[in-house]
C-alpha cells in the first residue's frame, strides 16, 4: 500500500510537470531562437545596478551592442581574454570598467554590511559595489610587465574583500616578479619580504589547528604557497626557513598532491641539498 501511495503520488507530479510545460508552451508569444532571443526581464538580474554577478556571462546572451557601465565592460573584457584571446582588448575594456568603478574617484563603494531601507534591502546601490573580478583580471594581465600596478589592484581586491582566496598569494607572485626586476639590491629585498608578508598572510587565512587535523590528517595544507616561500627563502640565502617551507610542502602535498606532481620529488631533492649544506 506504502508503495502504490508513493507511485501515485509521483504519477501527480508528473502530471504537474507536464501540465505546467504545456501552458508555457502555449502561452509562448515567440519561439525561442539560440542567438537571436533574449530575455527581457529578469527579478535576480537588478538591471539599473547589475554589480552583484562576479562571474562571467556568455558575451552573446546578453545582447550588448556598447558596453554601457562598468559590469558591462567587464563581461566585455573577459569575452575578449577568455574567447577571442584579444589580451589588448581586454587590457582597454578592464581599465574603463575600472574608470566607472573606481575606489580613489569614488564612483564605487565598499559594502561591509546589509543595511535596509524601511525594512527592506535596497534594489540598487548608488555608487555601486566595487568590484574584485575586473581588478584580479587585469592584474594578471599587467604582472609581468607593470607589477606595481598589478600589486595595486590586489590590493584593492583585499580592501573589497579581506579575505577573499588567492588574492594574497597573487599579490605575492607578483612581489617575486617585482623582484626579479629590480635594480637595486635593497628594492629587491624589500620586494621579496613583501612577497614573504603576503604569502603568510595567505596561510593564515586557512590556519592548521589541531582541529582541522583531527578531521582531515593534515598537517599543512596550501601546497603551492610552500613551495613559493620556499624559492623565496632560498634567493635570500635563508636556507633554514627554505628548508621548514619545503617540509610544509611535502605534508601539504601528503594526502592531496599537487598540480605539478614532479615539483614533490624537486622538494625531496631541494630539502637533501640544503640539509646537507648544514652540517658542512
Amino acid at each position: 500500500m506504502r508503495i502504490n501511495n508513493r507511485m501515485t503520488f509521483h504519477a501527480s507530479l508528473l502530471a504537474a510537470g507536464f501540465a505546467v510545460s504545456a501552458l508555457a508552451q502555449t502561452s509562448a508569444t515567440k519561439p525561442y531562437v539560440p542567438g537571436t532571443t533574449f530575455q527581457t526581464s529578469n527579478p535576480n538580474y537588478p538591471v539599473p545596478n547589475p554589480f552583484y554577478f562576479e562571474g562571467k556571462i556568455d558575451w552573446e546572451k546578453l545582447n550588448i551592442a556598447q558596453p554601457a557601465n562598468a559590469w558591462e565592460y567587464m563581461q566585455r573584457g573577459i569575452h575578449m581574454q577568455d574567447d577571442l584571446r584579444d589580451l589588448a582588448g581586454a587590457n582597454g575594456d578592464y581599465q574603463q570598467s575600472l574608470a566607472l568603478n573606481s575606489l580613489t574617484a569614488g564612483t564605487c563603494q565598499l559594502v561591509t554590511s546589509a543595511t535596509l531601507v524601511n525594512g527592506v534591502l535596497p534594489s540598487t546601490l548608488n555608487p555601486a559595489p566595487c568590484m574584485f573580478t575586473v581588478r584580479l583580471r587585469l592584474a594578471y594581465l599587467l604582472r609581468a610587465s607593470d607589477p606595481a600596478t598589478a600589486i595595486s589592484l590586489y590590493q584593492e581586491v583585499l580592501q573589497i574583500d579581506p579575505l577573499r582566496p588567492d588574492a594574497n598569494a597573487l599579490m605575492g607572485e607578483a612581489y617575486i616578479i617585482q623582484a626579479g626586476q629590480a635594480q637595486d639590491a635593497d628594492d629587491q629585498a624589500a620586494a621579496y619580504q613583501n612577497a614573504i608578508d603576503s604569502f603568510q598572510a595567505e596561510l593564515a587565512l586557512n590556519p592548521v589547528t589541531p582541529k582541522y587535523t583531527a578531521l582531515t590528517a593534515d598537517q599543512a595544507n596550501n601546497a603551492h604557497v610552500h613551495w613559493a616561500l620556499a624559492d623565496v627563502y632560498e634567493k635570500l640565502g635563508r636556507n633554514a626557513d627554505a628548508a621548514s617551507e619545503l617540509k610544509l610542502y611535502l605534508l601539504a602535498t601528503q594526502w592531496h598532491s599537487d598540480v605539478y606532481p614532479w615539483r614533490i620529488a624537486l622538494a625531496k631533492a631541494r630539502l637533501a641539498a640544503l640539509d646537507s649544506q648544514q652540517y658542512q
